[in-house]
């Protein structure tokens, strides 16, 4: 199956109020400039005007008129919402980097919360996720510097550096009494956005960690080579979307569009007709029904709300796990003449049922919070027929439970200890695949 191709306006739906050091993912639009002598606030721009010649002749050291400008844009943006910022030259240079899925840094995506930084979701396979970083943490000081009193953009010019240097990071972590303080290596973070395996009973596992320009063509590739492993089909897929903060708009629709055949996908609402767009599926579902269980939690955001929210009110997918993060606006990439950057946000958008998640998320259908599941040691073991001496066999030229059984129940019990929820999707799954097969 190739990628469903859709002629998408790129617009940025992942957690944009700045990725440490992955400031997001992003795409651009070129628009006409407004007139600027159109409706001037004549009153504010003389006030805007006296503070500046204040601050020039009064402050205590001498300004350069090109920092208090740019810091009042600055200024002006940040005071919209978390997620519209400048981008000078260098961050918007770091933005197109990093949607080509390769940056420097720690490997977190953060936004700004009570004047401290919180952790969105760290992503996988990267210095923060193995240092123990967790969707939810709030870092309150960087080194030796405090975070509160900086802009989001100051934060994160301190936590990029050189590869293989370290960063002290100070966290507070709902239901840990005492900040925590966690070392983190930098590092050059290649993110590889799509994993798959195959799990018992050629049920596929795919897991996306961010949503690029092309992880729909790699989510397809990898569910070829999982049926292929299954001889042909899947009897049905997990969809992993934990801590998934997002990406660009068109990498959700198209991984929607590959198990959707028809109908209404995601649309978008702003001011200007720009902004206001509708994605539709096109015929074909790469799965051929199989069922899908989604799972999801907090640190699932925007572009994993678009996946999660089309597939469930299509009811293609069973969604399962904690409420989302709850991120439903859309940011464009404005590029200005100067090289520099306007990230802006300028839609929000709404599932296909007209839901819009914006500070809501999307309820699961099974809500289930990750455990931590331990063995039961027993000193005791029942004794079944196929323990007894000299047992008769089957009688249908089959093993005995005993013998059939040993190396997969093994196999789900480390599955149940080490991922509760996806041993949870795959029973679910098992259930799921039983009843399709008897309405055939």
């Amino acid at each position: 199956m190739t990628i469903k191709k859709q002629n998408i306006a790129l617009l940025m739906v992942g957690i944009v109020t700045g990725l440490s050091i992955s400031i997001g993912h992003g795409v651009f639009a070129e628009r006409e400039q407004p007139s600027a002598a159109a409706g001037l606030p004549v009153e504010e721009l003389r006030t805007f005007s006296d503070v500046f010649g204040r601050i020039k002749n009064d402050y205590v050291e001498d300004v350069e008129d090109k920092d208090m400008l740019e810091n009042a844009i600055r200024g002006m943006l940040s005071g919209l919402d978390p997620h519209s910022s400048y981008l000078d030259h260098e961050q918007f240079k770091e933005l197109q980097v990093g949607t080509s899925g390769e940056f420097g840094g720690l490997g977190i995506e953060v936004g700004m919360e009570d004047g401290f930084v919180k952790v969105i979701a760290p992503i996988d396979d990267t210095p923060a996720q193995r240092a123990g970083v967790q969707a939810g943490d709030l870092i309150i000081r960087l080194d030796d510097t405090p975070v509160k009193g900086l802009t989001l953009n100051d934060a994160v010019k301190i936590m990029r550096g050189k590869p293989g240097t370290v960063l002290k990071l100070t966290v507070v972590r709902e239901g840990v009494e005492k900040p925590l303080k966690i070392d983190i290596e930098r590092a050059i973070i290649k993110v590889r956005s799509v994993k798959s395996r195959m799990l018992e009973g050629n049920f596929g596992y795919v897991r996306i960690s961010q949503f690029q320009s092309k992880t729909a063509e790699n989510m397809v590739d990898a569910i070829d080579k999982l049926k292929k492993e299954a001889g042909g089909t899947l009897k049905g897929m997990v969809l992993d979307l934990r801590n998934t903060p997002g990406g660009v708009l068109n990498g959700a629709v198209a991984v929607s569009d590959a198990f959707l055949k028809k109908g209404l996908i995601v649309y978008t609402e702003g001011r200007v007709n720009d902004s206001k767009l509708r994605f539709n599926a096109t015929p074909d579902d790469i799965l051929d029904n199989a069922p899908i269980v989604v799972l999801v939690n907090q640190g699932s955001a925007s572009a994993s709300e678009i996946v999660s929210g089309a597939l469930q009110d299509h009811h293609r997918a069973i969604i399962v796990g904690t409420q989302t993060f709850g991120k439903g606006s859309v940011q464009t990439i404005l590029p200005l003449s100067n090289g520099t950057a306007v990230k802006l946000t300028t839609a929000r958008y709404y599932t296909p049922s007209g839901r819009s998640i914006q500070a809501e998320g999307i309820v699961p259908d099974i809500e289930l919070d990750q455990v931590r599941v331990s063995a039961v040691e027993s000193s005791f073991e029942p004794i079944k027929e196929a323990d007894l001496s000299g047992h008769l066999s089957n009688g249908n030229g089959k093993k005995s439970d005993k013998e059939s059984d040993e190396n997969e129940e093994q196999e789900e019990e480390s599955l149940a200890q080490s991922d509760y929820l996806l041993y949870e999707a795959l029973n679910l799954l098992k259930g799921l695949a039983i009843q399709r097969e008897q309405m055939q």
